[in-house]
C-alpha cells in the first residue's frame, strides 16, 4: 500500500534515530574506535542490516522512506526499484511492494558465468530507476550501481537510503556530479541528538562522537594507526 500521510522530515529523522537506537544498530566508542571498510578509524558504527529482523520498525521505516521519495522526487517518478547487493536487496523489495513497481537488484560485479549479468530481474530500456540501499557514507559506492543500471539503457537519477552519515561534504557533490539525488531519513547528527535526549551513552562517549562529527577528517587523521 502506498503511504499518503506521515510526519514532517524532522520528525521522521528523530523517530528513525530512535528506532536505530532501540534495536542497538548504533555503536559508539570513542576510546577504542572502529575500523571502517576504508581502513579509517571512527568512533561510530551503524548496522542497518539488523532492521530486517524487527517487523514493526522495518515496516515503519519503509513507509517513511517511501513517502520521503514520493514527496521529494514525485509520485510518478519511477518505473523500477533496484536494490544494491546485498544490504539494499530486502529494502528495495519492500519499497517496490509499497509503490507497486517492479523490483530488480544490482550485483557488485558480474557473476562470471551464464549471461554474466549485473542486473537481476527485468529492467527495461528507458525505465526510470530508484536505487535503494541501507546507507551511504561519502556516496562513492553508489556510482558503480548507478553505472550498471544506466548501461541497460535505463536512467537512474535518485538513490534512497535509510541512513546517511551526513558529515562528509563531498557526499552530495559526488552523487550530484554523477546526476544522482540522495534521499535519506536521518544522519549521525540526528542520532547523536536522540542519544543525548535518551542518555543512551555516557557523556564522555557522546562528547567524543560530537568531536568526530564536527571534524571527521581531522579526527580520523589524529586517531589513525601509525
Amino acid at each position: 500500500m502506498i503511504p499518503s500521510s506521515f510526519p514532517p522530515a524532522d520528525e521522521i529523522a528523530r523517530l528513525t534515530a530512535r528506532m536505530l537506537l532501540e534495536v542497538e544498530a548504533v555503536h559508539f566508542n570513542a576510546a577504542e574506535p572502529f575500523t571502517l571498510a576504508s581502513g579509517l578509524p571512527s568512533p561510530t558504527y551503524i548496522d542497518c542490516r539488523k532492521l530486517i529482523s524487527f517487523p514493526r520498525i522495518r515496516s515503519t521505516l519503509m513507509d517513511f522512506l517511501a513517502v520521503t521519495v514520493l514527496r521529494d522526487a514525485g509520485f510518478e517518478a519511477f518505473d523500477n526499484i533496484a536494490g544494491g547487493e546485498t544490504a539494499g536487496i530486502p529494502f528495495s523489495a519492500l519499497i517496490a511492494e509499497r509503490l507497486a513497481l517492479p523490483m530488480t537488484y544490482v550485483r557488485k560485479k558480474p557473476k562470471g558465468y551464464g549471461r554474466n549479468a549485473r542486473i537481476e530481474g527485468v529492467m527495461g530500456e528507458g525505465d526510470r530507476v530508484l536505487l535503494v540501499e541501507d546507507l551511504t557514507t561519502d556516496g562513492g559506492s553508489k556510482l558503480s550501481f548507478v553505472d550498471a543500471i544506466r548501461e541497460t539503457g535505463a536512467s537512474c537519477a535518485h538513490t534512497a537510503v535509510i541512513f546517511s552519515y551526513g558529515i562528509f561534504p563531498e557526499t552530495e557533490k559526488t552523487l550530484g556530479d554523477h546526476g544522482v539525488t540522495l534521499h535519506s531519513l536521518c544522519t549521525w547528527h540526528d542520532v547523536l541528538t536522540e542519544a543525548r535526549a535518551q542518555g543512551a551513552f555516557d557523556t564522555a562517549t557522546l562528547d567524543g562522537v560530537a568531536a568526530f562529527l564536527a571534524d571527521p577528517r581531522g579526527w580520523q587523521a589524529a586517531h589513525a594507526k601509525s
